[in-house]
């Protein structure tokens, strides 16, 4: 939790660093929002448990919430950074941090070794038609020693603002995962199969879909200052995701709450 805690607070004063770069080109003062978020993810990519986790909330405030801006804060592993924006066309750079897995997340897991975590790096590229917006991500690992590869994502926003300063995101779409990453998370090699505790079987699993899932985020003004934050996501392992031996579920849930003040940074 404490790893969490602290890459998405990392993530978060690189946003208000860059958005401060922003707000100072276009001669305005920077207003920013900081609080707190707790929430659920399951412990592991398949796992039927879950685990807390909390992380401080460090970032520009103003319509739209987090998700929009010239830096756009979506998960650990995707702070996009926008810098091409033209008739509703819009891309950049990402970066972000993929968690380790660790074989005592389960007993499912041990005997297997652990995966490491590592630094993100890839880009994005999104169109606005109206309120939606069509998005594809890619997101590589760069720095982990076990090169767990690279995931795809593609699929559809929808933003809308329900007044009083509510704003609701919808999200679908489904990700695509390479080789080394399928190898990493999903695989099982007879190595790993002859120290499993839990006797798994050998299993390759091979690149492809690896899942679908649907998100619902909003952003609610309590005063003028305060504002609670909800997501909510739902995703469903498909493919050799699936069908895994290291997999306990296909149903994979994560969301949370969160609370934040906003105030005139002075810069």
């Amino acid at each position: 939790m404490r790893s969490i805690s602290v890459v998405c607070g990392i993530a978060a004063v690189v946003s208000v660093a860059s958005a401060g770069l922003a707000a100072a080109d276009e001669n305005a003062g920077l207003k920013l929002q900081a609080g707190g978020f707790v929430g659920i993810a399951p412990q592991y990519e398949g796992s039927k448990d879950y685990r807390v986790i909390g992380a401080p909330i460090i970032a520009p405030a103003g319509d739209g919430g987090m998700d929009s801006g010239i830096i756009q804060f979506r998960g650990p592993d995707d702070l996009r950074l926008r810098v091409i924006n033209f008739n509703g066309f819009e891309a950049g750079p990402l970066g972000g941090w993929r968690f380790a897995r660790n074989q005592d997340d389960s007993d499912r897991l041990l005997g297997l070794g652990d995966v490491d975590g590592g630094l993100v790096l890839g880009g994005y590229a999104a169109y606005h038609i109206g309120p939606l917006m069509p998005f594809v991500s890619y997101h590589h690992d760069v720095s982990s020693n076990n090169d767990t590869g690279g995931v795809l994502r593609f699929g559809t926003e929808a933003k809308a603002n329900m007044g009083q300063g509510l704003w609701v995101t919808a999200k679908v779409g489904a990700s695509y995962a390479d080789q080394n990453y399928m190898d990493a998370y999903f695989s099982v090699t007879p190595a790993q199969s002859a120290t499993s505790v839990a006797g798994l079987k050998v299993f390759d699993a091979q690149s492809g879909i690896k899942d679908v899932y649907f998100g619902l985020s909003g952003d609610v003004p309590i005063t003028q200052d305060w504002s609670f934050k909800w997501a909510g996501t739902y995703a469903r392992l498909l493919g050799d995701a699936a069908d895994s031996p290291i997999v306990e579920t296909k149903n994979q849930f994560s969301g949370g709450v969160g609370l934040t003040y906003s105030f005139n940074s002075g810069f």
